[in-house]
This record gives C-alpha cells, sequence and structure tokens, in this order.
C-alpha cells in the first residue's frame, strides 16, 4: 500500500511538472522572428505601470494602446504611455473599441478630440467585437454604414487608412473585411488565422504571453512579412 501510495505521489508530482513546463512555454511562446521580423503588442484599458525600454529589450518593435471606447471613454493611460513609448525606441499606434451601441460618427468624433494626428504614429486600429456592456446587434447594411463613416472621420483626421481589428465572431455574424476595403487584424492564438475575407496584414497571435516590464499577460502581435 505504501509503495502505491509513493508510486501515485510520484505520477502526480511528474504531471504537475510536466503542466508547469507546458504553462511556461505557452506564457513565452510567440511566433519566430526569422517569419515574422516585426513584433510587438496591443494592451487592454488600464494597463497600469509599463517600463516601455524593458518592454523594448524583450523584442517588442511597436505598441499598440487603448485610446477611447466607444462615444463616451477615454483611456486614462493613454496619454503618459503615448508620450513614453518613443523615448524607448518602439513605434506606437492607438485603438478604438468599438461600440454597436452607440453611431459611428459620434465615435470618430471622439476618437479624433482624444488622439492627437502624429506623423509617427501607426495606422489606428479600431476594434470590432461582441463586448458584455452592449447587446445591440443591428442588421449589417446599418453596422458597415456606421463603421465606415467611423473610418472614413477617423483617415481624415490621421491621414492613414485604419487597420480593422475584427474578432471571429464578429466577423462571422458580419462579414465586414468583405464590404470595408481595409487591412485586417485577425485574432487566433497559437495558429494563423483564416476567417476574414482578405488575408490578415497583423495577427494578434496570443493572448497570454508575459514579459519583463509589464505586470500580467499581454497581446502579442506579429505583422504579415
Amino acid at each position: 500500500m505504501i509503495a502505491f501510495f509513493l508510486k501515485a505521489g510520484g505520477v502526480l508530482a511528474a504531471a504537475g511538472a510536466i503542466g508547469i513546463a507546458g504553462w511556461s512555454f505557452a506564457t513565452s511562446w510567440h511566433p519566430a522572428a526569422s517569419q515574422y521580423p516585426l513584433q510587438g503588442l496591443d494592451l487592454p484599458e488600464n494597463p497600469g505601470a509599463i517600463e516601455w525600454g524593458t518592454v523594448r529589450a524583450r523584442g517588442a518593435d511597436f505598441a499598440y494602446l487603448v485610446a477611447t471606447s466607444g462615444a463616451d471613454r477615454r483611456d486614462p493611460g493613454f496619454e503618459p504611455n503615448w508620450a513614453s513609448i518613443p523615448d524607448a525606441g518602439l513605434r506606437r499606434g492607438a485603438v478604438h473599441v468599438y461600440s454597436l451601441c452607440q453611431h459611428g460618427r459620434d465615435q470618430a468624433n471622439a476618437f479624433n478630440a482624444f488622439v492627437p494626428r502624429t506623423a509617427d504614429a501607426l495606422p489606428v486600429a479600431v476594434d470590432v467585437s461582441f463586448h458584455d456592456d452592449c447587446t445591440a446587434r443591428p442588421e449589417r447594411a446599418a453596422l458597415i454604414e456606421e463603421l465606415g463613416e467611423f473610418v472614413r472621420m477617423v483617415e481624415t483626421h490621421t491621414r492613414k487608412p485604419v487597420l480593422l481589428r475584427l474578432s471571429k465572431p464578429v466577423e462571422s455574424a458580419y462579414q465586414i473585411s468583405a464590404a470595408i476595403d481595409r487591412p485586417v487584424w485577425a485574432v487566433a492564438n497559437l495558429f494563423p488565422p483564416a476567417y476574414a475575407a482578405r488575408p490578415w496584414r497583423m495577427w494578434r497571435a496570443s493572448d497570454i504571453r508575459r514579459i519583463d516590464g509589464i505586470e500580467g499577460p499581454v497581446n502579442w502581435d506579429v505583422v504579415a512579412p
């Protein structure tokens, strides 16, 4: 009996070690730089304190930050981080989290009033996903019209084309990438996605990566070669 428990304990310990090793691999994994030379991260709202120099030293070439959400939310951490990123040698881009519950024009006005036109900025990304705080599901034609107006207004302000960051559920429901001809930022852990109407230009390859300089997991992205 004692031998049985000793053997069982050894098996459990081995399984635990394998689990820890697997989790360590998953949280440090990123697509090979030889295949995707340009890699970086995007952060959610209120990311907290960030050591941007350390982030750059760990291989990030760029960083995208949430600036606005809907027509009435500004991220309080956006401005200080936006100002700090270039000093660390990274390129910077702003994200707008699109709301299906508010008009595209109002959201564009909110974004344009908050985010300055900056010559060195990467193209703005508009995140279109389903969110718990908005249960609206507009008709496809209405969404395409509203989102198209947002895109045109932001592009007029920034003078650069907008990136469409489309979640798979939203793209499946609305086929946005087939209606709005803009570069796609697709989202899928580990395996390159193929759910949009055109090949992606940016891929969020992991939402659990951990790197020095940031507390908690980050979203890790690569640019198509």
